[in-house]
């Protein structure tokens, strides 16, 4: 079994020909992704791809069990988590729920603005699709999502996360195992609150008319080194929540990472890449708020001295909703979350010491 190409957090679109030897070997998908993304030309083709690859399955920051310096937990944001946690009422999960499933949909489109062309403003046809995701703990996880016509599925069995879809097959991810950002938008209280609970109080800030107290998470300069080879380099990922002072519950997210990419020979290019959530709808799930809609807005930027158009500007917009959400659903186990056999073999022959534990 030859090594799979890692995980790429990039919008990923490379041609179809292409498509059954990118996980050949390690860094191929890389050298496509450069060559077809150096223009940052979208078509209608490639257009599902790119909001599959970023919007699909993104990944949280930082894992549930980072380990961060108890001095920099401020007795702010253990306040505001303290709130959070009796305003969704989650505390009555703890140690009780084994699992999670929640099915949903979600409406995609992009728009593009490159540079200022002429194309800029230019919408492309939403895309409509739904999901299941099942969880039975943070770093335990499944989702299926379909929309037109393509299908993602991604997965972690708290050892190695992974992804799957029709143009480049399984892939696992590199860095530490995190937590779907899915599950961080409303959908699970109780790792809302634990990976906020180590977070830096940033102070306050209206969003969308709501008055909301600021908390920012960081992934660090350790992960950011697993997470980066030779082509690639992330330089940041970090993350702000918003939390409602009048109510408690996390009303917005805003995350971004910019990376640096260069290919031997070549000048540097950096992406940076903001998604900006908005969380809403809360409703009560046997007596636990959790959100059931909200909006998605991503803002990926291209830039570098070598760029004669200067800055590349793509935004995509998803819209998403719940239908179902339920705990503790009957025949879930640990089988459930194991990776493909592919992802399996592979890491067992490279032993990536980038993988963590659950515990």
């Amino acid at each position: 079994m030859s090594r799979l190409a890692p995980l790429s957090e990039e919008p990923i679109n490379e041609d179809e020909e292409h498509s059954t030897n990118c996980s050949k070997k390690n860094g191929h998908s890389w050298k496509t992704w450069l060559k077809t993304h150096f223009h940052l030309v979208f078509n209608k083709k490639s257009d599902l791809k790119v909001l599959l690859s970023v919007l699909g399955c993104p990944l949280f920051p930082v894992s549930i069990h980072s380990k961060m310096p108890v001095n920099e937990v401020s007795s702010s944001a253990q306040y505001i988590i303290q709130h959070f946690t009796a305003a969704t009422g989650c505390r009555k999960l703890q140690g009780k729920v084994k699992n999670i499933f929640a099915t949903g949909k979600v409406t995609m489109a992009m728009v593009d603005e490159l540079g200022g062309s002429a194309m800029a403003g230019v919408t492309t046809a939403a895309q409509k699709g739904c999901f299941v995701m099942w969880q039975m703990a943070p770093n335990k996880w499944l989702i299926e999502l379909v929309v037109g016509g393509h299908k993602v599925v991604a997965g972690s069995d708290g050892n190695v996360a992974w992804r799957h879809t029709p143009w480049l097959s399984s892939h696992a991810a590199k860095g530490g195992v995190r937590p779907l950002r899915r599950a961080i938008q409303g959908l699970d209280p109780m790792a809302i609150s634990a990976v906020f609970s180590l977070s830096q109080y940033m102070g306050e800030k209206c969003i969308s008319g709501t008055d909301c107290f600021v908390l920012k998470l960081s992934a660090d300069q350790a992960d950011l080194a697993d997470r980066s080879d030779s082509t690639a380099e992330m330089i940041k990922h970090v993350i702000y929540g918003y939390f409602s002072q009048r109510n408690g519950l996390l009303v917005h997210l805003e995350d971004s990472y910019l990376t640096r990419i260069q290919a031997p020979g070549t000048y540097p290019t950096y992406w940076e890449t903001t998604m900006a959530t908005k969380v809403g709808d809360y409703r009560a799930v046997e007596g636990v708020m959790i959100a059931h809609g909200g909006q998605s807005s991503v803002m990926i930027t291209r830039f570098g001295d070598n760029l004669k158009e200067g800055h590349s500007i793509t935004r995509l917009e998803e819209t998403w909703t719940i239908d179902d959400l339920a705990f503790d659903v009957p025949g879930l186990s640990m089988d459930c979350f194991i990776p493909p056999k592919e992802v399996q073999k592979a890491n067992q022959e490279e032993n990536l010491d980038w993988r963590s534990p659950l515990q």
